[in-house]
Parts: C-alpha cells; sequence; structure tokens
C-alpha cells in the first residue's frame, strides 16, 4: 500500500508542472479519489458491493471524481484536477494514465456485458472528452480536449474531434481525403456537396467545350463568306471590261 503511495505522489510530482512538492500533492481530490478506489474494489470483489457502492459515492462527494467499485484500475493512474470524470463498471485502465477534468469512459450498451472502454499504458485523455463503448484506446494514445471517442484507436496515435478520428499516428501526420474516414454527422452533407460540385464542373466543362467549338466554326464561316464575297465581286469586276494597264509593270 505505501508502496503504491509513493508511486502515485511520484507520478504526479512528474506529470504535474504545477506541483510543488509531496504535501501540496497529498491535498490533490484526483489522488484521494485514487485511493478510496482501490479499497471500494477490494470489497467489490469481495462482494460487500453495497458498502462499496457507499463509500464511492462518499468519495465522489468529497473529491468531484465517480469511479465505479468494479472498474479496474492500474497503476499510477493520475487524475489531474479531477471534477467531473466519471467512470464506469467495466472500464479497464492500463498503467501510467493521464485523464483530465470532465473526461467520461462511459458505456453505450444497456446488457450487462463489458460496455466501457480500455486504456492502454501510457494513454493520455483531455479535458471535457468522452470514451464511450467497448472500445480501445491504444498504449501512448492521446485524445484531444472536448473529442468524443466512438470507435478503436491504435497504439502511438492522437485523436481529436467529434468523433475522434486519427490525426498522428506513429509522430506522423495523418491527412484525411475521404470524409467517410471520419464518419461525422456532416460527413454525408460533405460527401453529397462534393458530388454536386463534380457534377457541375463536368457540365461546365462541356458547356466550354461547345461554347469554344462553335466560337470556331463561326469564325471559319465568316471567313468562308468573306472569300465568296471576294471572288463574286472580282467576277463581276472582270465582266465590267474594266483594263488594267498597271499589270505588265
Amino acid at each position: 500500500m505505501f508502496r503504491t503511495i509513493r508511486e502515485d505522489i511520484q507520478s504526479v510530482l512528474d506529470r504535474d508542472p504545477a506541483a510543488t512538492g509531496t504535501l501540496a500533492v497529498l491535498l490533490y481530490p484526483g489522488l484521494h479519489a485514487v485511493w478510496i478506489h482501490h479499497l471500494n474494489h477490494w470489497l467489490w470483489r469481495r462482494h460487500l458491493r453495497l458498502l462499496a457502492r457507499y463509500l464511492s459515492q462518499v468519495a465522489r462527494f468529497w473529491t468531484g471524481v465517480e469511479i465505479h467499485p468494479g472498474a479496474t484500475i492500474g497503476r499510477r493512474l493520475f487524475i489531474d484536477h479531477g471534477m467531473g470524470v466519471v467512470i464506469g463498471e467495466t472500464a479497464i485502465i492500463g498503467d501510467d494514465v493521464t485523464l483530465y477534468h470532465g473526461v467520461t469512459l462511459g458505456g453505450t450498451s444497456l446488457e450487462k456485458k463489458k460496455r466501457h472502454p480500455t486504456l492502454g499504458n501510457g494513454v493520455v485523455i483531455g479535458n471535457t472528452s468522452s470514451v464511450l463503448g467497448d472500445i480501445v484506446v491504444g498504449d501512448n494514445s492521446r485524445v484531444g480536449a472536448g473529442s468524443v471517442v466512438l470507435r478503436d484507436v491504435p497504439p502511438n496515435s492522437t485523436v481529436v474531434g467529434v468523433p475522434a478520428h486519427i490525426i498522428y499516428r506513429d509522430g506522423e501526420r495523418v491527412l484525411i481525403t475521404d470524409p467517410h474516414e471520419i464518419k461525422d454527422p456532416l460527413s454525408d452533407a460533405l460527401i453529397a456537396l462534393a458530388k454536386d460540385v463534380g457534377e457541375l464542373r463536368s457540365r461546365l466543362d462541356k458547356i466550354s467545350q461547345l461554347t469554344e467549338t462553335a466560337h470556331v466554326d463561326g469564325c471559319v464561316a465568316d471567313l468562308a463568306q468573306e472569300d465568296d464575297e471576294r471572288r463574286s465581286y472580282r467576277s463581276e469586276f472582270d465582266k465590267s471590261g474594266f483594263a488594267d494597264y498597271g499589270a505588265g509593270i
């Protein structure tokens, strides 16, 4: 127990630049919530579930962090600020994970099964983000603030947005060229708009080609008419019997 406490305190000192010392860290509500959860989880596994639920609600009142006693939490979890954090019953959290305030590890199913997310080691979840459903966030991945994660996240990735999509993977920028990859509620509208723009461009190209062809044809027709008029004039001029005395000079 004392080793775990020392590890938790040191993890805060390593990850929070605002931490000024051990005594200051001992006031962190996120640490209190994690330590009380260790006791509540122990009670939960021994089927003292009513007591575990009661103590979890007491911890929620004092810390602002709600952790279900059934959640499985690894070592050195750091909940920064903590207010508004919610961790569901079947959530699994690896080692060295950081959660900022307002994070929700929630479920999307009413069935009594694994319905909450699994976070790998070294994961960082930004403030007010939601990770929903029985999905996996891979090791060393990061979730941007305000994001909603609905799909699995590969290891060593950074995701942002609503719903979240990958912008970095293994340190390299990921460019999204297909709106289907985002699966945003507005994706269908963007896809339809892109289709309409493509059709309009195609029609405009056809109209431009027809206009250019008509212009060329018109110029050719004008030249042909001018040649006809010139030949007709010369023919009439020749019939008039006019002698060109300067032709032999």
